[in-house]
C-alpha cells in the first residue's frame, strides 16, 4: 500500500510502538543507558491507565522497579506475598514460597497501576509520548534506517518517526508482528476450550494470599486489588454472555468451589466490574526481522494462570536494552543478533509452567473421568513432595535473569 508523504518528520534512536508495560518500561531503561526514545500509542493515556488488569510481580520485576526509582507507589500500596494456597477435594495447602526459594515473594499490583507509574514518570523525565497515534506502520526494516508512519490523530496529517531500530512492543494484534513476513515467521498457538469471568467487588480481603481451587464445577481464583476491593474469577464457557451471570450466580458459584472444609468462608459485596475473557497460549519465533524487535503480547500470549505475562514482558525488554546498549556503546550487534533465541529460552519455560499451572487446576470438558483424576492426582502429589513445591515457587516467583 503506498504511503502518504509526511508532513512531519522527527528523528529519534529508538521508535517504540505500544505503551504498555513492556514499551514503558524499555523506554525507561534506554534512558538511564542514554539512549533516545519515543513512543507511540494508540490509545489516550486515561484508556491505557483505566483499563483495569491484574498483576502479580515476581521478585526480580520489583527489584528492577525499585533500582530504577519506580517502585514508590509499589512498596507503599502493593501486597507482598509470601506464598499461595491450593485447593481441592475441598481442602486447603499452603505453598511457602519463601520458604522454598531462599526468601523470594511475589507482590500483587494491578498492571494498570504499574503503567499510571511509567507513565507519570516518563513524561516527569521528559521523555516522549504520543498518545491516540493512528495508522501506525513499521516501515523500512530491512535496512539500516527504518521509520514508523503514524499520524497524531485519526484526521491528522501523515507524519513519519524515523530511526536506528523499531521495539514493536503493540500487543497481540498491532502492526508489528505482520511486519514479519509471513513466510519467515512461525507462530504456535492454542485456544484453551474455558475463560474466566472475572470480577472487581467491594469487600475486604477473605484471604491474607491467592488461592487457586480445582473444583468438580470448575477452576476458581481468590486474589486481591487493594483492603477495599478484591479481585476473584470463575472457570467459564469462552463463549457465555455475561448476562447469563447474575451477580447471585456468581457468587453462588464462587461460595461453592472456592470454600473448604475448614469453615473458611468468602466475603461479598457489591460487585461492579465483570466480564469474560478467553485464553490462549501463544509464541511468535523469530521475534526479530531486520531492525524491528517484537517484545510482550506482541510476541507471545501466556494464560493468566501461571502470572506470567507483565514479567515476560519486562524480561524482553530488558534483554533488548541490553543488546541495545551494547551497540550503542561499542557496535556490537551481539546481543541484538541473539536477542530472540534468549527471549524465547526463558518464554518456552514460562508457556511450559503456565500450561502446567492450567492444566493441573482447570476442568477441560473434553478431557475423560480418567485425565481428570491424573490432574487431582497431580495435585496430590505436589502439596505431598517438597521438591515438586520448589519447582512450583522457583517458576512463580520468577526464574533468574541472568
Amino acid at each position: 500500500m503506498a504511503q502518504a508523504t509526511p508532513n512531519s518528520i522527527t528523528r529519534t534512536q529508538v521508535g517504540i510502538i505500544g505503551a504498555g508495560p513492556a514499551g514503558l518500561f524499555l523506554a525507561h531503561l534506554l534512558h538511564r543507558q542514554g539512549i533516545e526514545s519515543v513512543i507511540l500509542e494508540s490509545r489516550s493515556r486515561a484508556g491505557i491507565e483505566g483499563t483495569i488488569r491484574a498483576g502479580v510481580l515476581e521478585q526480580w520485576v520489583v527489584d528492577l522497579m525499585n533500582r530504577m526509582g519506580l517502585g514508590g507507589r509499589m512498596m507503599r500500596e502493593g501486597h507482598f506475598h509470601s506464598g499461595i494456597t491450593l485447593r481441592f477435594d475441598h481442602r486447603s495447602h499452603h505453598i511457602d514460597m519463601a520458604d522454598l526459594t531462599g526468601g523470594k515473594r511475589v507482590t500483587v499490583y494491578a498492571q494498570h497501576e504499574v503503567i499510571r507509574d511509567l507513565v507519570a514518570a516518563r513524561l516527569e523525565e521528559g521523555g516522549g509520548i504520543v498518545f491516540g497515534a493512528s495508522d501506525v506502520q513499521p516501515l523500512d526494516i530491512d535496512g539500516t534506517a527504518p521509520r514508523i508512519a503514524f499520524r497524531r490523530t485519526p484526521d491528522g496529517p501523515p507524519e513519519e518517526l524515523r530511526c536506528d531500530f523499531i521495539a514493536g512492543c503493540d500487543g497481540f494484534h498491532g502492526p508489528s508482528r505482520p511486519a514479519i513476513p509471513a513466510a519467515l515467521r512461525n507462530e504456535f498457538q492454542t485456544v484453551h476450550p474455558f475463560g474466566w469471568l472475572g470480577i472487581l467487588t467491594e469487600a475486604p480481603p477473605s484471604h491474607p494470599e491467592l488461592i487457586y481451587a480445582n473444583h468438580e464445577r470448575g477452576f476458581a481464583l481468590l486474589s486481591t486489588r487493594s483492603p477495599e476491593v478484591q479481585r476473584l474469577y470463575l472457570q467459564v464457557d469462552p463463549g457465555d454472555d455475561i448476562a447469563h451471570w447474575s451477580d447471585d450466580r456468581i457468587w453462588s458459584e464462587l461460595h461453592a468451589r472456592l470454600e473448604d472444609r475448614d469453615s473458611w468462608t468468602l466475603t461479598e459485596g457489591p460487585i461492579f466490574q465483570k466480564g469474560i475473557i478467553g485464553m490462549r497460549s501463544f509464541v511468535c519465533e523469530p521475534m526479530r526481522h531486520g531492525r524491528l524487535f517484537i517484545a510482550g503480547d506482541a510476541a507471545h500470549i501466556v494464560p493468566p494462570t501461571g502470572a506470567k505475562g507483565l514479567n515476560l514482558a519486562v524480561a524482553d525488554v530488558l534483554v533488548l536494552s541490553r543488546a541495545l546498549a551494547a551497540f550503542y556503546r561499542t557496535g556490537s550487534t551481539e546481543g541484538l543478533d541473539g536477542y530472540s533465541a534468549t527471549c524465547l529460552r526463558r518464554i518456552w519455560k514460562a508457556e511450559r509452567f503456565s500450561w502446567y499451572m492450567t492444566t493441573m487446576l482447570h476442568r477441560n470438558p473434553a478431557e475423560s473421568p480418567f485425565e481428570q483424576r491424573i490432574h487431582l492426582a497431580e495435585l496430590d502429589y505436589l502439596v505431598q513432595s517438597r521438591a515438586a513445591m520448589t519447582a512450583l515457587a522457583e517458576n512463580y516467583v520468577g526464574l533468574p535473569m541472568d
